[in-house]
């Protein structure tokens, strides 16, 4: 075991010594390198993540294609019309007067180009009673739905005027602009609530505003500085949309964990007697090593998004890769000096209430602190009973996590996400129905040396033909030919429609068995297949074969810096089997509730029916991340006992004990901030923060505080096992010279009496 006094300063003792005696150079460095970052970022730009850049499958080269070619698709926008009571007919005159005054509105905006009746498309349903106009919004696409509103005014005004038909609009632009309206700000203000949130909690934990203020402001500037560098980054790596909403969560939760671990630990050793520099210098030896074990873990599993090969997934990686390595490095150095600068001050701007004197210490879980009282009556309990204690919490999470055996996960289709709250999304399920895949066709990309050759046009005319009398598609199957390019794009409605599961089967005829025969017998001709369908079945097949690599790479890694950071083979093993217990719970969780139904009405997910596709793989690699978080602090503080000399049961109990405060209170902040996300309207979304916050919780308490604890009582002295054999590896514990004892302070003495001993 070694002892106390031995081992060399580690990087975190180093860091925090220098900045608490350059103080104003400290927090001078950490402003001036959040400013450069910030402006690198603004003049370097965001590169943004392309549709190329997405995947490695067909529709990534049929995107390819295009952008290599120059051709900018624009947004595609239809217009149903539709009888209400199935007796008026395209063939009727009232039908067709109906049809050409939408023909007439949308191209009386100005807005669109290739306005096509549905009477020169054959766009007709077989049972005659629907009819598709379709045309293009002008100008960028990215941009489409900012400029659709008077398109949407036009036909909403041929509805008014033909009540007998319903007359609706959708398409890319009209899509997006309902849903930013719907969805858009929900989602914003679910970001900015984080902050006060967070703030509200820990000012209840600390009883002071500088003393809350402080993580927050270091989980801030450490966003900040993290924006910027995201943009150079974005030059390697372009960035989705979803990493900067990541990297938020991720940033916040870190930035805060870490700060409280510091904080905590030097609040506790004045509150002990120490001096302010001994307090700093074990703040720094303890709690700092503790932040930078925690970090690089959770970058490692960060780092295992990078190994998907979806753009996406690799964007949010590297974004939250970089927050956690910010906040890492601003834990262990600019911390210490703000520490050093405010001194007592960091007390002030008490709250009423919540800052009563305490015997024993106040505030974050000190020792005498009520949630210190609890956990020691839990502890008493496991201890008393380790075997039973395993047993029962052991069980319980396993029964949880059973659900998770039959999960099944897909790409929600719109009536799943957002289910009836928008118009738009039983537009679109009437279309489906009307026009099988209509909604959302198949888009074959064929490039060829000559477009124009006779062969090549027969090839395209055979694959039409072969589309629909394979079965794949009931039609029509258009094609607009980009003759200067040498490139057509050919879009086949699918049967199926939004039935998933049985698009999916169409597409698969047409890729293994229409093309083959077609368009794969003329020599020098591409034709990848793309378009929502096929792009959601590339995904879910990226995905599942990186679930592997990905799982392997996190759990592999993350063993072996536990076990150079801990020197103990027993606590490496312990840490993984305990982490995985804790997805597994989750995956549990988000089976029953969303999958089977089981309390659903609780969080307004009822008939979802599945998991989303990306949510197992995100949700194993945050947590594995966070967890290390909670795990890190715990057992390094038992381990540190230890090497003091108490005996393992007495160690185990004083390292739970005086670590549950900031465990809870960084707990009860992740769970509140994933908690707002799970009351947002998508279901993605809900899923995402449910599932979080119900593995935090799980992790903060079962985990952390029964399993852990027995598991290690039963160990015994067996938890410091490392073998002769591998001894040769570097040790990374870096153990701090022991410390001059805690003596009574009289700056202390008043307001935080000596903690009692555990």
């Amino acid at each position: 075991m070694g002892n106390a006094g031995g081992g060399s300063r580690g990087i975190a003792a180093r860091a925090g010594g220098w900045s608490a005696q350059h103080r104003w150079a400290a927090v001078g460095i950490w402003v001036l390198f959040v400013l450069l970052a910030m402006v690198a970022g603004s003049a370097a730009g965001l590169v943004e993540l392309k549709e190329s850049d997405q995947l490695k499958g067909e529709t990534t080269q049929a995107a390819r294609i295009a952008e290599d070619a120059g051709i900018e698709e624009p947004a595609g926008e239809t217009v149903l019309v539709q009888s209400r009571n199935g007796t008026e007919k395209a063939a009727d005159p009232e039908f067709r007067t109906a049809v050409a005054a939408v023909v007439k509105a949308v191209n009386d905006t100005g807005e669109v180009a290739s306005v096509t009746s549905p009477y020169d498309t054959k766009s007709i349903s077989k049972d005659g009673h629907s009819a598709l106009v379709q045309f293009d919004v002008r100008g960028d696409p990215d941009t489409a739905s900012d400029r659709i509103e008077p398109v949407l005014n036009a036909v909403a005004k041929v509805q008014d005027s033909h009540k007998e038909l319903r007359i609706e609009e959708i398409g890319g632009a009209s899509m997006n602009k309902t849903f930013d309206e719907a969805f858009g700000d929900d989602f914003q203000q679910a970001e900015l609530l984080a902050v006060p949130v967070a703030l509200g909690i820990l000012l209840i934990a600390f009883g002071a505003l500088v003393a809350a203020l402080l993580p927050v402001a270091l989980a801030i500037t450490a966003i900040m500085a993290t924006m910027g560098l995201m943009g150079v980054a974005s030059h390697f790596q372009p960035m989705g949309d979803s990493a900067n909403s990541v990297m938020l969560l991720v940033g916040l939760a870190v930035g805060v964990d870490y700060c409280l671990f510091y904080l905590r630990r030097e609040r506790e050793e004045r509150q002990a007697g120490r001096d302010a520099a001994t307090a700093m210098q074990i703040a720094a030896a303890t709690s700092g090593r503790a932040v930078i074990v925690s970090g690089v873990t959770v970058c490692v599993a960060m780092a295992g998004m990078l190994f998907t090969g979806i753009g996406e997934f690799e964007s949010m990686g590297l974004a939250s890769l970089i927050v956690v390595a910010v906040a890492m490095v601003g834990s262990v150095t600019v911390l210490p000096a703000l520490l050093s600068l405010l001194g007592e001050r960091v007390e002030k701007g008490r709250v009423p209430f919540l800052n009563r004197k305490k015997r024993g210490g106040h505030g974050a879980g000190g020792s005498g602190s009520t949630e210190s009282r609890v956990w020691s009556r839990v502890l008493g309990g496991v201890l008393k009973r380790p075997l039973v204690s395993l047993l029962v919490a052991a069980g319980a999470l396993v029964a949880v996590a059973l659900p998770a055996v039959g999960m099944k996960t897909q790409n929600f289709t719109l009536d799943q996400e957002f289910g009836n709250s928008v118009p738009i999304v039983a537009t679109y399920e009437r279309v489906n129905e009307a026009f099988p895949g209509g909604a959302d066709p198949a888009e074959v990309v064929v490039k060829a040396d000559d477009i124009n050759a006779g062969p090549v046009r027969q090839a395209i005319a055979d694959f039409r033909e072969r589309a629909v009398s394979s079965g794949a598609s009931e039609g029509p199957v258009t094609v607009v030919t980009h003759d200067a390019e040498n490139l057509a794009f050919v879009y086949v409605p699918l049967v199926g429609g939004s039935d998933q599961d049985r698009a999916e089967r169409s597409l698969g005829l047409l890729r293994d068995e229409v093309r083959p025969a077609t368009l794969g017998k003329v020599d020098g001709v591409q034709a990848p297949i793309s378009g929502q369908v096929a792009g959601s079945k590339d995904f879910n097949d990226q995905l599942t074969g990186a679930v592997t690599p990905v799982f392997a790479f996190v759990v592999v890694f993350a063993f072996v810096l536990m076990l150079l950071s801990f020197r103990s083979l027993t606590i490496a093993i312990t840490s993984i089997v305990l982490n995985l217990l804790s997805v597994g719970a989750a995956y549990g969780i988000l089976t029953a509730v969303f999958q089977h139904g089981w309390g659903a009405s609780l969080v307004g997910a009822e008939g979802v029916g599945a998991i989303i596709a990306w949510l197992p793989l995100f949700l194993f690699v945050i947590l594995f991340g966070l967890s290390m978080d909670y795990h890190v602090f715990v057992v390094s503080r038992i381990r540190e006992a230890k090497m003091q000399g108490r005996g393992t049961r007495d160690a185990i109990t004083h390292g739970v004990v005086t670590t549950a405060g900031v465990v809870t209170s960084a707990a009860v902040i992740m769970v509140a901030v994933f908690a707002i996300f799970g009351t947002l309207s998508m279901q993605s979304m809900k899923q995402m923060g449910v599932g979080l916050a119900a593995a935090v919780l799980i992790d903060a308490t079962i985990i952390r505080g029964v399993l852990l604890p027995a598991i290690m009582a039963l160990l015994g002295e067996k938890n410091w096992y490392f073998p002769k054999w591998l001894r040769w590896l570097p040790d990374l514990t870096h153990d701090e010279p022991a410390l001059p004892p805690s003596r009574p302070s009289a700056a202390h003495d008043d307001d935080h009496p000596e903690p009692a001993r555990v």
